[in-house]
């Protein structure tokens, strides 16, 4: 490891985070408050042989990216808010292609174009629920610039062994935060890539819809002639509406994360072991609530901070362990209606113990703030 810090932005640690997992190709359209994610990959793609392509809109962008990973490309996009809802259909077809890609949703201040240089965590449930359909998806969230390189590296990583879209989704200060980071020499993170077809040509596969499998997948364009739609599909991938057919085609996108999800799921905890108090927060709102808890601990009160980076599949099952002996759970997030809260009530045996902190005007969520909740 090089023991040298750099002085980073959030969104270029997550461009570097991409090339570092092997991204090669990158199609999007500016957006504020992601543009320099596309600004540093149509500088640094090309040097690499990769290529960058600017779209003419986002719906484009999930198009290409769709189909750079079908032919064997690491591909991904970035955008915000209102990107996010035009990538929806084709994050959709991506899903039941099982086709790995990572969307970057760098999220501010809505409604609608709100303000664009705001940040917000209005779109936990859009993260999740955004498409139509019986959906499978894995989304993360960093809180610090050293985690948006790390989950750039991840998100690729579960991308590549789980054929899944995966989404990253910072909010705008942790994006625009700069911080020092060490970066990772090369082969010190783990990097994962696709698992390919050993068979002859004439016995492939696309998909394999056992419980929690994962396919092999070839790349267009090799001797492997295959076929992807975003109709329900037999594991030939050609139409199949039959109605078992189709029962097992939903479950299987399910039960593939489901089998992996002590890899995917990720929080991180400080000081929950003894808590009284147990502050459940992701993104900038984790850097609030750590320092509000240590001051807490400084005047003798037994808080904890319980960081969710995996927002989608819900860690409901570590907030459970973390809160059992909690009187107090505090949920810190920007947004109006609680999107994270009302998921951890469900984690609770008595959700009246919950206190959310929220704001949604575009400003950030302060240590005073959950301090006030403490109290």
């Amino acid at each position: 490891m090089n023991s040298v810090g750099t002085l980073m932005q959030g969104n270029e640690a997550i461009a570097k985070g991409a090339l570092y997992a092997g991204a090669s190709y990158y199609a999007g359209y500016p957006i504020t408050p992601s543009s320099e994610i596309a600004e540093i990959c149509s500088r640094e793609l090309p040097k690499r042989g990769g290529v960058f392509m600017q779209m003419e809109d986002e719906i484009a962008s999930m198009a290409a990216i769709i189909g750079a990973s079908a032919s064997g490309a690491k591909a991904f996009t970035a955008t915000s808010g209102p990107g996010f809802s035009l990538m929806q259909e084709h994050i959709s077809a991506a899903v039941i292609m099982e086709m790995p890609v990572v969307v970057v949703n760098v999220q501010r201040e809505g409604p609608c174009v709100g303000l664009a240089t705001k940040p917000a965590q209005a779109d936990i449930m859009q993260l999740r629920w955004g498409r139509h359909g019986d959906q499978a998806i894995v989304a993360l969230i960093p809180a610090t610039v050293r985690e948006c390189f790390e989950l750039a590296v991840k998100a690729f990583n579960i991308a590549e062994k789980y054929r899944v879209p995966v989404i990253l989704a910072p909010d705008e200060v942790v994006g625009h935060m700069r911080e020092s980071v060490v970066v990772p020499a090369p082969g010190e993170l783990e990097i994962v890539d696709r698992v390919r077809p050993t068979c002859a040509p004439g016995e492939y596969r696309p998909l394999d819809f056992t419980p929690g499998a994962v396919a092999p997948l070839a790349a267009f364009g090799s001797e492997y002639v295959f076929r992807m739609t975003a109709s329900m599909s037999g594991e030939d991938a050609c139409s199949n509406s039959d109605p078992a057919n189709a029962a097992r085609r939903v479950a299987q996108l399910y039960t593939k994360l489901e089998a992996g999800r002590e890899d995917i799921v990720l929080t991180r905890g400080y000081d929950t072991g003894d808590c009284d108090v147990l502050v459940v927060a992701a993104g900038s709102p984790v850097r609030a609530a750590r320092t509000a808890a240590r001051e807490a601990r400084a005047a003798g009160r037994k808080v904890g901070v319980l960081q969710i980076q995996t927002i989608w599949p819900f860690p409901g099952a570590e907030i459970n362990a973390c809160a059992a002996k909690a009187e107090r759970v505090v949920v810190a997030e920007m947004n109006y209606d609680g999107q994270i809260a009302g998921e951890v009530r469900k984690c609770l045996d008595d959700p009246s113990r919950i206190r959310t902190v929220n704001t949604f005007n575009g400003t950030i969520i302060t240590p005073g703030l959950i301090a006030e909740a403490l109290a």
